[in-house]
């Protein structure tokens, strides 16, 4: 396949097996498989929206693996399945079911309780989820996805995400409140999602 597999800043580097996943052989730019992959999410989204109802309904494994694999399964032959790998970024491969657990145990409880605002849970989980990287491509996509989810499911808007700014450098934006959340500092990132 002559696709050129040059990967940018905040993407994960797929290795040759995952490469191998992609089922659009017809594929040879990065723009075709990024075509490709935004069609999909919308799918994926269109599927989402269509089982949103309470937030514990959403806080689920299977859900988050099932949101994966709508959003990527014309795409990866291993969309919905947790990656095998290390990363440069994310857990173990071997503690990704049991950090997803924990994380969706203590968003069942933030909801619960009414722990946090609900901006904040859903930045919260989507944070975490990214940091665990479940997937082995995708995750920042389905995370941002999956907290949109979430805050529709507790009566909020989805989030905008930037799109809205009128700063020029909105991807840059992003990455550095999500490096401000890996320090503790969740604000940046909420008010980035609802800018």
């Amino acid at each position: 396949m002559g696709l050129n597999w040059e990967f940018t800043g905040g993407s994960t580097h797929l290795d040759e097996d995952e490469r191998n996943g992609l089922l659009a052989n017809w594929i040879t730019t990065r723009k075709q498989l990024d075509q490709l992959e935004q069609h999909n999410i919308e799918l994926g989204k269109q599927w989402a929206n269509s089982r949103i109802r309470k937030p514990v309904d959403l806080i689920t494994d299977h859900f988050v693996k099932r949101l994966h694999k709508e959003m990527y399964s014309e795409v990866w032959a291993w969309a919905g399945a947790f990656r095998k790998i290390e990363k440069n970024i994310g857990v173990d491969p071997v503690r990704i079911a049991t950090d997803l657990r924990q994380l969706l145990d203590d968003a069942r409880f933030w909801v619960e309780n009414n722990t946090y605002a609900p901006d904040e849970l859903a930045i919260r989980v989507k944070h975490r989820l990214v940091c665990i990287h479940c997937f082995s491509n995708g995750n920042g996509r389905h995370s941002r996805l999956f907290a949109d989810l979430l805050a529709v499911a507790m009566g909020k808007t989805y989030f905008t995400w930037g799109a809205y700014s009128e700063m020029p450098d909105v991807r840059e934006r992003y990455f550095e409140a999500l490096r401000k959340a890996d320090r503790g500092n969740m604000k940046p990132l909420i008010a980035f999602a609802r800018s």
